[in-house]
């Protein structure tokens, strides 16, 4: 392995680390990252839910929560309609629940069986025959044309809850909502299926405890400036920026007739801070015979956020959390704005605990749906997290006892290895029923049973993998010469439509290209799961093959497609020519390791967590942190292994702290790369090793180089 550590800038590092408020280690590892704007940086140092955004930024949402308002009032039935897989059952239940709160008469499906990706017609004529109203696709949907067209017919409407990359043709449906839409205002697009879902149930919550819901409210400033006065005001509607205007007016200069202020105030609800004030500096500018009504909100503010009480607004944006992230200095009104939404927030508890295990489905979607984690994605993850820590709720609660985690400092990576491959495996084995009803069911010994149930399907789906491995892996091998070294292909009658996706991954981990694996479903029709690798962008080859599925979708780097049996030998033709001009980036032949901190002796104590913790969690485009630490003593070592010793187990003397150390496959370098009493240098991570309940800081080694033997390597 090749070490290489970025050069950063000191001052750099020592700017962000003053105006953020992390200590320098921190602010080194953020600047090493490239995670240098405020907005970036906010996500990594805050954990409050305060930080999500308004789910009404959405496009669609008002719509969709006014349609399920409706529903509610007039007594309509509702079919909310998911995926298989561990973001659709996500999904489908944290919706279910939340409109069996409201009183709403709803009912849920998923796929079973070899049922095809998304909504049906069949699905659609059922519930029409049922005297169904309102369907509610949750991950799923967007490319249901057809089906949502048919939904029409049948005096049906649909709303889209989805995030998957939507086509040229979007469904006609009474309101979509989806971040990845072209015109789409929501400045983050990566949130998972449930975490659109989560945003809904939001939205759908703040409108039945909020009289601020549907309602237009004016924000308005004042500021003198040299001999004129500057007047800002922003109009929201459910908290969202819906227009904002800046006038410099000079006193005595114009009326207020002839400005844009008039119009711009004219049947809002003007809202304050420190009125007296405001109304002295209209009287300036405008005689004291003008009169606009304002409301002064300072007082009732206070209130609720005692630590603003009697200060300006210019004060409070010292102090103000959110203002320290922006890249350009707030104004007095984005002050004002954060604070106004801050006080209504918690006035209203938007956050309660309903809220907490709502996160925790999110989160779960977030990391099986391979997410990025950044932007709000980090406080979706970590608040659900932290949630499951402290009352999982029921479904998730029996999972992790059953799986060894529940008392336990929960991270993304015991939800990635040990709780969504669970929930995934009963999608994967035709029965996703059986984890919604797990996740909405209230009966302890109901639960009981399915999660077993459950756990039963997942030790199968393993079984089946491994078989089915056996036969892809040889013909992916062969594949990849006729298809120019740049795409593995398996696929036939004996692959189990519920570990094509799985099998997709291994073949990328295998052969470091795009791979497609392809179930035969009977006689008339195929499904494929396609992953990518290198930085190849999907959505090129499914656009190039359109014409041959019955339906496609997906993600940049994961994605899926139905076809007729017939068009095969075709689609195989014409992936030969899409091979051919597939553009793959570089795939290293020696693996580099990007170090994100090398660390003085005097650093490497167990101290070290809280700055693992502070960058968790850990998966999509946030790799665990990975650091350096020279003239380390090696002062035991013992071989591990099951059947055979493969791995390495070790003891580090680092000074002051004494570190047990983990090095997976390493057994063979024993004495020819290090060996008892050896000064090395060490690549490493840091985790959590749990022992008979017991807790204790380890090192996960990369690598380990001799002292003095190696010098660095810069990427090419």
């Amino acid at each position: 392995m090749n070490w290489y550590k970025k050069e950063i800038s000191p001052d750099q590092v020592k700017d962000i680390a003053g105006r953020y408020g992390c200590d320098l280690l921190a602010a080194s590892i953020l600047v090493r990252r490239g995670i240098t704007k405020g907005e970036d940086i906010r996500y990594f140092l805050e954990s409050d839910v305060r930080h999500l955004r308004n789910p009404f930024q959405l496009s669609g949402m008002e719509d969709a929560v006014e349609r399920i308002l409706a529903a509610k009032e007039e007594g309509e039935k509702v079919l909310v309609f998911g995926d298989r897989d561990v973001d659709g059952i996500t999904s489908t239940s944290l919706l279910v629940r939340h409109l069996e709160k409201m009183g709403i008469d709803v009912r849920w499906q998923v796929p079973l069986g070899d049922d095809a990706y998304g909504l049906s017609k069949e699905a659609v004529e059922q519930f029409a025959a049922d005297y169904g109203t309102l369907i509610i696709t949750v991950d799923c949907g967007i490319s249901n044309i057809e089906e949502i067209s048919r939904a029409r017919e049948l005096g049906i409407d649909v709303i889209v809850v989805d995030h998957h990359n939507p086509q040229d043709v979007l469904p006609e449906a009474f309101a979509i909502i989806n971040p990845k839409l072209k015109e789409s205002p929501y400045p983050f697009r990566d949130l998972c299926g449930c975490g659109v879902t989560y945003k809904l149930v939001s939205a759908l919550r703040f409108a039945q405890k909020s009289e601020l819901y549907g309602q237009n409210i004016c924000l308005l400033t004042t500021r003198p400036t040299n001999d004129a006065f500057v007047v800002e005001a922003v109009q929201l509607r459910n908290l969202v920026e819906q227009s904002r205007l800046t006038e410099t007016i000079i006193p005595g200069m114009v009326q207020l007739e002839q400005t844009r202020l008039l119009p711009f105030l004219k049947d809002q609800q003007i809202l304050t801070w420190d009125a007296p004030l405001q109304k002295k500096a209209f009287a300036k500018m405008f005689g004291p015979g003008v009169e606009v009504y304002m409301l002064d909100v300072a007082p009732e503010i206070a209130k609720v956020l005692p630590a603003v009480a009697g200060k300006s607004l210019l004060r409070i944006k010292e102090l103000s959390r959110i203002a320290k992230y922006s890249d350009k200095s707030p104004s007095e009104l984005d002050v004002f704005i954060n604070l106004f939404v801050s006080f209504i927030q918690k006035r209203e508890a938007w956050y309660g605990e309903e809220d907490q295990q709502d996160l925790q489905l999110a989160a779960l979607g977030t990391i099986a749906d391979l997410m990025p984690l950044k932007d709000e994605n980090r406080i979706i993850v970590r608040s659900g997290l932290a949630a499951m820590e402290a009352k999982a709720r029921p479904g998730v609660s029996d999972l992790l006892f059953k799986q060894g985690l529940a008392g336990r400092h929960l991270n993304a990576s015991d939800l990635a290895w040990q709780l969504c491959p669970v929930i995934n495996a009963a999608g994967r084995m035709g029965k996703p029923d059986r984890a919604v009803q797990l996740l909405l069911e209230d009966n302890p010994s109901e639960r009981e049973r399915l999660a077993n149930e459950i756990l039963e399907m997942n030790e199968n789906r393993k079984k089946l993998g491994s078989e089915i491995w056996n036969i892809v892996e040889p013909m992916a091998q062969a594949s990849m010469e006729v298809y120019s070294n740049k795409l593995a292909i398996a696929f036939g009658p004996e692959i189990h439509r519920g570990v094509t996706g799985i099998m997709a991954s291994k073949m990328v981990n295998r052969f470091k290209v795009p791979s497609l694996v392809v179930a035969f479903n009977g006689e008339h029709t195929v499904t494929g799961s396609l992953r990518s690798s290198r930085g190849y962008d999907l959505r090129s080859l499914l656009d190039q093959c359109a014409d041959l599925f019955l339906d496609w979708g997906g993600h940049d780097f994961a994605a899926g497609f139905s076809m007729l049996k017939q068009n095969w030998e075709a689609f195989l033709e014409r992936l030969k020519l899409v091979a051919a001009t597939m553009e793959l980036e570089d795939s290293e032949d020696e693996e580099l390791v990007q170090i994100d901190a090398e660390l003085p002796l005097k650093y490497m104590t167990g101290d070290l967590l809280n700055i693992v913790d502070l960058f968790e969690p850990y998966g999509e485009e946030n790799n665990p942190l990975i650091f350096l630490a020279k003239n380390l003593k090696i002062i035991d070592i013992s071989l591990m292994g099951k059947n055979e010793a493969k791995h390495v187990k070790l003891t580090i003397d680092a000074g002051s702290y004494k570190w047990p150390a983990v090095y997976w496959q390493a057994a063979e370098k024993v004495k020819r790369d290090f060996d008892l009493n050896d000064t090395v240098d060490m690549v490493f991570r840091i985790n959590r090793n749990y022992f008979n309940g017991n807790e204790t800081p380890q090192l996960i080694i990369t690598d380990i180089k001799r002292s003095g033997t190696w010098e660095q390597n810069s990427p090419q």
